[in-house]
């Protein structure tokens, strides 16, 4: 009986951060999408990368990262490989903090542009400054991390809110 309140209560201490941080990449995303740009997002990539980096990667990232997003928030909020989703999101995260790393190095108060982190939705949202973003960027690290490790499933686990039957049940 205990093992089984044990998983319950990882289930849901689990839900919390994964819905967030589904909410957080599906909003951003599709925020990019409908805005059909993040050129200048890269730009931190420019300056550390110098020769390894060009227009063309810029513009692979530019058009890759929106779907992504979308993608990775969707899985965790339906529940589909959560653990993989959230390890597959980390890179963003890391890809994000170093961006911010790089404004606030800079001493930037505010992103030079509008659309740089939630796409349209920031002028409902308002836009973050480099310091907010940043802050955003660990939280949705150590989300991450705590899906990954207290998620009660396997890793490879498929059994998203709408699956009609429990395992070992005939339908």
């Amino acid at each position: 009986m205990a093992e089984k309140n044990r998983g319950t209560l990882r289930k849901w201490l689990t839900m919390i951060p994964m819905v967030l941080l589904g909410l957080i990449l599906l909003t951003s995303g599709i925020g990019k999408l409908i805005a059909g740009s993040i050129a200048g997002e890269t730009e931190f990539l420019d300056v550390l990368l110098k020769s390894f980096w060009g227009p063309l990667m810029s513009s692979l990232i530019s058009t890759l990262l929106p779907p992504a997003e979308v993608v990775l928030g969707a899985l965790l909020i339906l529940r589909i490989w959560p653990r993989l989703a959230a390890a597959c999101s980390i890179p963003l995260y890391l890809g994000f903090m170093a961006n911010n790393i790089y404004a606030l190095s800079k001493g930037m108060d505010k992103f030079p542009q509008c659309g740089y982190c939630f796409g349209v939705f920031e002028k409902l949202l308002g836009s973050p400054s480099p310091l907010q973003s940043f802050t955003i960027d660990i939280v949705m690290l150590v989300f991450a991390i705590v899906v990954i490790c207290f998620f009660p499933e396997k890793f490879f686990t498929f059994k998203p809110w709408f699956w009609p039957f429990k395992r070992g049940k005939k339908a």
